[in-house]
């Protein structure tokens, strides 16, 4: 019997949606554009996008998303602005936030949008190889709980961690053609076993 792939959710309310939508159909699971909290019911697994945190917070509040994700307990990987809305502490700050990680995190704390750069990280559960890191108006992780697990750092900073099937990351891994990430985030799905390529995976 062949498993039913896993469907993804990336939230729709701003950010690179399409991006990750793509780069997890390239992993070959399923993917919903998440643009409403009814949409929730039928993913596997949600990702919270970059974008401006503050703004996707306030979406978040306004469209219910805050209260229907509180007690949320399947895999969920935020990625820069998306690592800030799934902190518990947010430095000077108190816009609107999940809170769903033991993290402490400081916003844009590598510059501004023209100090954007890309830099290879050392992340040992992807393997020896590299991992291409987009970093655009990044935060990075001040302080991780005990509960949390640092996998990458950069220039001594936490850009990367995970709390039991939550996944956080400074940078953007669905600007690049490097799928470790994304299929590292789908592992943390307890029944998906390695999922087949699509048919245009170079």
């Amino acid at each position: 019997m062949v498993a039913t792939p896993p469907r993804v959710g990336v939230l729709d309310l701003q950010g690179a949606v399409r991006e990750h939508l793509r780069a997890f159909e390239r992993c070959g699971a399923l993917t919903v554009a998440v643009k409403r909290t009814q949409d929730l019911a039928g993913v596997d697994a949600l990702v919270i996008p970059g974008g401006e945190s503050t703004a996707i917070g306030r979406l978040m509040q306004e469209y219910g998303f805050l209260a229907a994700l509180a007690g949320w307990d399947r895999p969920l990987f935020g990625t820069c602005a998306g690592l800030i809305l799934l902190a518990r502490q947010i430095n000077d700050s108190s816009q609107p936030r999940l809170g769903l990680m033991d993290l402490r995190v400081e916003r844009n704390a590598f510059g501004r949008q023209r100090e954007s750069f890309e830099a290879d990280l050392e992340v040992p559960v992807l393997g020896e190889a590299a991992f291409r890191a987009v970093f655009i108006r990044a935060p990075y992780i001040q302080e991780a709980g005990a509960g949390v697990q640092v996998l990458a750092r950069f220039e001594g900073k936490i850009v990367l961690a995970r709390q039991g099937a939550f996944l956080a990351a400074a940078f953007h891994p669905e600007l690049t053609d490097d799928l470790r990430l994304h299929r590292y985030f789908l592992s943390l799905l307890p029944w998906c076993q390695q999922l087949p390529d699509s048919p245009d995976e170079s």
